[in-house]
C-alpha cells in the first residue's frame, strides 16, 4: 500500500462495514489513493470524515454519495438470545471478531469489539440480530474516537490473519488426506476396476496441482 493510501486510510473509521464499494477499508484508500474512488464514499465517517479525506487528498469536501448509504447514529449489534439458533453465520460475516459462540449453542456480541458493521444482520437466518444506537445524537467521528478506530482495524487484521491461517491449515490438511488416497487408490476406493481407479488418480492429481497452484499465487 502507498504512503498515500495508508494517510487516508488512518483518516477512516475502520469500521469494514464495505457501504464504500470496497471490501474493508483499505481497499477503499487504496482506491481513493489511485483517483478510482471519491472520498464522499463512507457513511460511517460522515461529514467529518469526508473533511478529512478532503484535506489530505486535496479535493473539495463534498456531500455523502447517498448511493452509499446515509451519515447516522453509531450503533453496536445485540443478538436475542431466546431465538439465537447458533448457526455461527453471523461469527463468519463479522470482521473483528466481535461475535462469540459455538455451532448450537446462543451466540454474543462483544460491545466494545463491534464496529456496528451491520454485516450480521443479513446473515442470520432467524433475524435475531438488532442494531441498538449507542449515542443517538452523535454520528461520524463525534461517536468513534480515533482510539476505537485504531483498535478496529488492529482486529480485523488479526482476523483476516486468523482466517487465513485456518484455511491454510485446512488446506494442508486436505492435501494430507488426497495424497494418503493417492498412495494406495485401490486401498482406499470402492472401484476395483483399473480405469476407474486410474481416472479417480487423475482427478485428484489435477485438484492437487490447483492446491498448490493457488497456494503459490497467494
Amino acid at each position: 500500500m502507498s504512503a498515500d493510501a495508508q494517510q487516508i486510510l488512518a483518516a477512516l473509521p475502520q469500521t469494514q462495514c464495505t457501504r464504500c464499494g470496497y471490501p474493508d477499508c483499505a481497499a477503499y484508500a487504496s482506491a481513493i489513493a489511485t483517483g478510482k474512488a471519491a472520498i464522499n464514499q463512507c457513511p460511517p465517517g460522515g461529514a467529518q470524515g469526508i473533511a478529512r479525506l478532503a484535506a489530505i487528498t486535496g479535493q473539495p469536501v463534498t456531500p455523502l454519495n447517498p448511493d452509499n448509504g446515509v451519515e447516522s447514529a453509531r450503533a453496536i449489534a445485540f443478538i436475542d438470545e431466546d431465538w439465537c439458533i447458533g448457526c455461527t453465520l453471523c461469527i463468519s460475516a463479522c470482521p473483528t471478531d466481535a461475535i462469540v459462540g459455538a455451532n448450537k449453542l446462543m451466540h454474543t456480541v462483544i460491545e466494545s469489539w463491534c464496529t456496528g458493521c451491520a454485516l450480521c444482520l443479513p446473515v442470520c437466518p432467524v433475524d435475531c440480530i438488532v442494531m441498538e444506537p449507542v449515542h443517538p445524537q452523535a454520528s461520524g467521528w463525534n461517536a468513534w474516537s480515533q482510539q476505537q478506530a485504531d483498535q478496529a482495524r488492529q482486529r480485523y487484521q488479526d482476523s483476516v490473519q486468523r482466517r487465513q491461517r485456518e484455511q491454510l491449515e485446512n488446506d494442508s490438511r486436505l492435501e494430507a488426506k488426497a495424497l494418503l488416497k493417492l498412495g494406495d487408490l485401490a486401498q482406499h476406493s470402492r472401484h476395483t476396476d483399473a480405469g476407474l481407479l486410474e481416472k479417480k488418480r487423475l482427478v485428484i492429481e489435477a485438484a492437487l496441482a490447483r492446491a498448490r497452484a493457488k497456494r503459490a499465487a497467494a
